[in-house]
């Protein structure tokens, strides 16, 4: 087996490759990044990406289809990764997440790769305060990144049939601890603020859902996705767990528990947040009995909590920091390494 995954230098990437080693160690397992985020490693260790049995560099808005040749599946992971990403960048996430994921598929299509899997999110459904989210369910996406994932997802289903299954993991909110640890994400922005504030603060007033989803638990789904059996040739699949749907509020506490001296400020004046669902895993449960999520609250929270200290991390100041995503490409830009459209600058 010959899987490349594309986007593999960020936060997911190095867990993903990870798990890949562990268990199928006889596969030959690829990347191929642009490299934004390659020197943000937080690991105590071994970093994933050295487990890598080839590392490719390059914008997947130009992409050579010649790299696929011979991978018996392509795992999509590159994206432009939030909300405020996403809104500072429209044009960019649209041309990464959606023209360069559904462009790739067609090239991986023509190059006889098997499976394509695209990491897509449960952001889609926007706001819901009714009944979980199925699959089934109207989206309503709010934002320039939910709405890129939209778009990919229609444009990646007419590529499917006998020959090429498409699948789209409609993620959790990813959280937990990685070898490229980002904290631009709820429960890592509160396990951190804890740490180093001693003080977690909720924007909201708490009540929005979130269903979550840990990093290694978001890498099995993907081993699942490369060779299903269950689900047709074009699958849209909500990945994670029905028990890991949580109000904002509730995960505060849930890291306040961990910790002796962390208050829980909530801003219960507050206007209504809009980005608040509840989604169904039923369909995941059902389809994948044997690659669920493994991770409770209580372990990620304590992972997070473990690694940041091993760390020594202590910087109360750290949504100014590299480990925000939106921070690290306005450094990338400031030093002329990237341009506007966030493009590599030549020389």
């Amino acid at each position: 087996m010959k899987v490349l995954v594309i986007g593999n230098l960020g936060y997911i990437g190095p867990m993903v490759a990870k798990h890949f080693r562990a268990t199928h160690p006889e596969a030959f397992v690829a990347g191929y990044d642009i490299g934004y985020f390659i020197q943000n490693y937080t690991a105590n260790g071994v970093v994933g990406d050295t487990l890598l049995d080839k590392q490719y560099f390059g914008d997947v808005r130009n992409f050579d289809a010649e790299t696929l040749n011979g991978f018996d599946a392509v795992i999509y992971l590159a994206a432009i990764s939030n909300d405020p990403m996403g809104n500072a960048f429209e044009q960019p996430t649209l041309d990464i997440n959606f023209n360069a994921a559904v462009s790739i598929a067609e090239k991986a299509k023509q190059q006889g790769v098997k499976h394509f899997v695209f990491a897509s999110s449960c952001s889609v459904y926007g706001f819901a305060d009714t009944a979980p989210r199925t699959e089934t369910s109207d989206v309503n996406p709010l934002t320039a990144y939910a709405k890129s994932k939209v778009f990919a997802e229609q444009g990646l289903q007419p590529l499917a049939d006998d020959n090429f299954q498409v699948t789209c993991l409609r993620f959790a909110t990813a959280c937990g601890y990685s070898d490229r640890l980002r904290l631009d994400l709820v429960l890592n922005d509160f396990v951190a603020s804890a740490i180093a504030d001693k003080k977690i603060t909720i924007l909201s007033d708490g009540t929005p859902w979130r269903p979550l989803i840990h990093v290694k638990d978001m890498a099995r789904a993907m081993d699942w996705a490369i060779q299903r059996k269950a689900g047709g040739d074009f699958l849209i699949i909500n990945t994670g767990s029905n028990k890991w749907n949580y109000q904002v509020k509730e995960l505060a506490a849930a890291v306040q528990q961990h910790f002796t001296d962390v208050d829980v400020n909530i801003n219960t004046n507050a206007a209504p947040d809009k980005r608040s669902y509840k989604v169904s895993f039923d369909l995941y449960e059902q389809l994948a009995p044997d690659h669920q999520p493994q991770i409770s609250l209580d372990a990620a929270v304590e992972d997070l909590k473990n690694g940041l200290q091993n760390m020594q991390f202590s910087d109360a100041n750290f949504r100014q920091s590299k480990l925000i995503r939106l921070k690290m490409i306005q450094q990338l830009m400031d030093n002329a390494i990237i341009d506007n459209n966030l493009f590599l600058k030549k020389g």
